[in-house]
Order: C-alpha cells, then sequence, then structure tokens
C-alpha cells in the first residue's frame, strides 16, 4: 500500500569544529551532514519517485541523536535519555494513524541510539503489514526481519562511533586546558577576540567595573562617590544602567544587566586563567586584562555581597505541598497571576498542578491555629515540648548532613576509594534516619516558642521559614488535587489533603 500520508523526518547536529575535523579523519559520514534544507529537498525527490504523499515535514534542527540527558519517566523514576521532540511527534503519529510512512535521508539522521531504533521498530511492526520506511541513502529500512537486524547493526556501530567521537573529544578539551589554550566554540569572551587578542575599548570597560565594584573608580563625580561606601562598592544594576545609558555595546547586543555585568568580570579568562568545568586549571597562554590579585578581590567583593542577600523563604510551603499527580513537590514561584505554588517541571514535576500561593496560605494557616487551639492537642503538643532532645538531634542531623557534603568532596577530589565512601555514607545516612525520625516525634524549638505564649499573636510574628518549620512538625505535608473547573476561579479548600506519616 502505497503511503498516502508519509512524515518527512529531518536532522541536523551542529558540531564543534574538532568534532567534525575528528570524524572526517577517520573516514567518517561528513556526507550525511547535510543542512535541513538540502535534506528536504532529497527526501521530497524520494517520496515523487516512490509516488509516496508527504503529509507532514519534521525538522530536528541543531538536535543529537546521541548525547542523553537526565529526566523524569512516567513512572516517576530518573534514566538518561535522548531528547527528540521531533522524532517522539513522528513516532506518535505513525502510532496513531495519522501518519502512514515515514522518510529520512539516512538511519543515522533517525538514531544513533539503539534504544530510540527500537522505538520505531516497535511501532512499525505493530501494524500489519507494516509501517513503510525508506531513507534517501537506501540505510534504513524495515521491511522485514532482515532489515532490522542490518538497521540494529548500523545503529550499534554509530553509537561506537558517537562515543569513540566524545571520548576523544574531551580527552582533547582536557589536553587544552592543562596547555591554557582556548577550547574553541561558543560566544567569545567579552574584551577579547575570538583568537583571545584584547579588544582595548571592552577592556576598559572590563577594567571600570572592576573598579566600580571595589569602590576606587576615579570617573565618579565628588557626590557620587559621597553616596558609594567603599567597603560594598557600586551595585551591578547601577553599573549596567550607566552602560546601558552611555549606549556602551556588549558583546551579543543585548542589554546590560546586573546578571550581565557580573558575569563578564569574574571569568577567570579576564585574569588570563584558563578554567575547565568549571574550576581554573592554570595560567592561559593570553594576556589578562585585569591582574590576577585584583581579580580575586573584585570575585571576593561579589562574593561577600551574595552572602549578605537576603535568601529568607518568602513563600513558606515550599516543601509541604505534593502534587497529587506526579508525586512531586510543589515549589513556590511567580506566575501571571502572582505568587503561587506550582509542579515546576524544571525541577522534574508535571507542571499539572498549581495553587495561587495567598488562598493556599490562609487556608493552611487557618487549619494550623484551629488544630493548636484545641486543648487536647495543645497539652499534648505542650508535653511533647518539655525536653531537650529534639535540639539535640537537630544539631546531630546538622552536623550529620555537613559531614556528607564534606566526604562528597574528598571523594570528588580523590581523597577516599568509592569503598570507603560506600562504607561511610552508609553509617552516617544511617544516624540521618534515626536523627530525622526522632525530629518527626518531637516538638522543634519554633514549636515549644509558640507554645509558651499566645498561639495566635506568636505565630503572626513567625518568619516564613519558622511557619513551615511549625506545619511540618504538625504533619508530614499536604497533597494538592487537580483544580475542579466547576468551581470557577473560587478555590476550593478540598483541594488540600492532610499526607499521614509513613510507617516506621
Amino acid at each position: 500500500m502505497t503511503p498516502q500520508r508519509a512524515v518527512l523526518l529531518l536532522r541536523i547536529s551542529y558540531r564543534k569544529p574538532e568534532e567534525e575535523s575528528e570524524d572526517q579523519e577517520n573516514g567518517g559520514r561528513a556526507e550525511f551532514s547535510k543542512g535541513i534544507g538540502r535534506q528536504e529537498e532529497d527526501g521530497r525527490r524520494l517520496a515523487a519517485r516512490l509516488r509516496w504523499t508527504i503529509a507532514a515535514v519534521i525538522p530536528e534542527d541543531d538536535t543529537s541523536a546521541f548525547k542523553r540527558r537526565k529526566i523524569k519517566l512516567p513512572d516517576g523514576s530518573s534514566a538518561l535519555r535522548t531528547v527528540r521532540p521531533g522524532f517522539r511527534r513522528a513516532l506518535e503519529g505513525l502510532a496513531s494513524g495519522e501518519f502512514d510512512g515515514l522518510i529520512a535521508d539516512d538511519l543515522d539522521r533517525v538514531a544513533r541510539d539503539p534504544r530510540d531504533l527500537e522505538d520505531l521498530i516497535d511501532v512499525v511492526e505493530s501494524r500489519r503489514p507494516r509501517i513503510p520506511v525508506e531513507s534517501v541513502t537506501g540505510s534504513l529500512r524495515l521491511a522485514n526481519d532482515a532489515d532490522v537486524t542490518m538497521a540494529r547493526v548500523m545503529v550499534a556501530v554509530a553509537n561506537k562511533s558517537s562515543r569513540d567521537t566524545a571520548r576523544r573529544v574531551t580527552r582533547k578539551h582536557e589536553e587544552l586546558a592543562a596547555e591554557g589554550k582556548p577550547g574553541g566554540g561558543g560566544f567569545r569572551g567579552y574584551g577579547y577576540t575570538e583568537r583571545y587578542e584584547i579588544i582595548e575599548d571592552e577592556a576598559e570597560i572590563l577594567r571600570e567595573i572592576g573598579d566600580r565594584i571595589l569602590g576606587d573608580w576615579d570617573g565618579w563625580s565628588e557626590r557620587q562617590k559621597a553616596a558609594i561606601d567603599p567597603e560594598v562598592g557600586e551595585s551591578l544594576n547601577s553599573i549596567a544602567a550607566d552602560l546601558q545609558r552611555r549606549k556602551v555595546p556588549s558583546a551579543t547586543g543585548a542589554p546590560w544587566s546586573g546578571r550581565s555585568v557580573g558575569s563578564i568580570v569574574s571569568k577567570p579568562s579576564v585574569a588570563g586563567l584558563r578554567a575547565h568545568r568549571k574550576e581554573v586549571v592554570g595560567k592561559a597562554v593570553w594576556d589578562p586584562i585585569i591582574p590576577v590579585e585584583r581579580w580575586q578581590r573584585i570575585c571576593d567583593r561579589l562574593a561577600m555581597r551574595a552572602g549578605v542577600t537576603d535568601l529568607t523563604l518568602q513563600r513558606w510551603l515550599s516543601g509541604v505541598l505534593k502534587c497529587s499527580l506526579c508525586g512531586h513537590m510543589l515549589s513556590g514561584s511567580h506566575g501571571n497571576g502572582g505568587p503561587r505554588y506550582w509542579c515546576d517541571r524544571k525541577g522534574g514535576g508535571c507542571g499539572k498542578i498549581a495553587v495561587k500561593a495567598a488562598f493556599v496560605e490562609d487556608e493552611v494557616q487557618d487549619q494550623v491555629l484551629n488544630l493548636l487551639g484545641q486543648p487536647r492537642i495543645l497539652e499534648q503538643l505542650r508535653s511533647a515540648a518539655d525536653t531537650v532532645v529534639s535540639s539535640e538531634a537537630r544539631a546531630e542531623l546538622a552536623a550529620d548532613e555537613a559531614q556528607l557534603k564534606e566526604l562528597a568532596g574528598a571523594y570528588a577530589r580523590r581523597e577516599v576509594t568509592f569503598l570507603e565512601y560506600k562504607e561511610a555514607r552508609g553509617i552516617i545516612e544511617k544516624r540521618v534516619k534515626e536523627s530525622r525520625a526522632l525530629l518527626h516525634s518531637r516538638a522543634p524549638m519554633v514549636l515549644r516558642r509558640l507554645l509558651a505564649g499566645d498561639v495566635v499573636a506568636g505565630w503572626r510574628d513567625l518568619k516564613p521559614a519558622d511557619r513551615r518549620e511549625v506545619v511540618l512538625s504538625l504533619l508530614p505535608g499536604y497533597e494538592v488535587r487537580p483544580h475542579d473547573r466547576s468551581d470557577g476561579n473560587k478555590f476550593n479548600p478540598r483541594r488540600l489533603v492532610p499526607m499521614d506519616w509513613p510507617e516506621p
């Protein structure tokens, strides 16, 4: 049967110059690195020859069929998978019957990961007769078992080739970093050309930014200088606004912001240092714009400012509300309708549950104060609060959690073996589990202070982080149910379902 609703799948992955040269030196597949336009032209020509009708064209521009990322699967577990929305869209269309055939330029444009190929094979073999699959080069056909076996072999070979290239490129970058040479690729750094030659106009701006951060810039007027604390320096937003007012161009042409100002002046390359994987590995072969010692002072000043930033928890139900659909904890954010809690996709959530912060915080507050207003409950809590076990357990828990971080750092620096790390971690994690269980059964310090006086007045004076601690001392949290559209925009308290403590 000749397909009348075929899909044309196109893909190209842009590679760095060193990766392309590696492939070409090893007799690679440069002939398949066609642009999206050329692939579509060749695919339509093949469709016309086969008398197929193309119903949709799905391009995957700048998409790797080999590199994998950590994603959350539907069952809640995490795994490494290639991320290819276009490929998945094509599979869904073939499985649903929206498409009745597939054309691609070549096998390696469709799959370089064996798991992707198996997903395609499953869809193709789900119909009788099989869904037709063709390629311009003839390397991809799944018409029979022999074709499937050959495709599996070729994808395995392509996957091995990609792994070899990735390993060689990684080793090459490590070598370049050790020699202090540029790694190549990406945007040029502000102050330098692509070959790391100093651009003097931009270098002057970098030095100016450093001076303003350190509070010793000679470009301020007397009035401006009097308003600057030399121990703090000028704010990044103020510097960005001045650069924007003066129409000083950035490296990319984008408007200046406090973030971009801090970013360009804190890069190790500005001080003539070579960084690899976000760590300075030594001196670079290019000349510095700012001396190392002064650059370090600038970085210290920026770090000091970050240290005094108010990081107090504002959305106090973060870590208390749980998505009833995927089990992910809701986090505080700012949506179009104002502050809210939602199952953030960036954090691994499903993105399907959201609730306005004011509504849910008011409801939980009412429930907590109602609970603490019951004489029997209040008596039980005050009895549990008459012990110092809670504060001791909390101190031990903090110490053990800090030790876990130190242990991870020691393993990363290869100061301990994996067996030593595994054994020590098991011991510490056991203590952490015991401390947390004890804290679940005892009133925390903040709750003891609250119970010592007027509960309602004390609650109003609590910081957001302390409010959360009180809630978590009373129950593990709440599951948030989906919004019932029949309620309109009104918040329904029944969306909040208190969770039970897990069995010991």
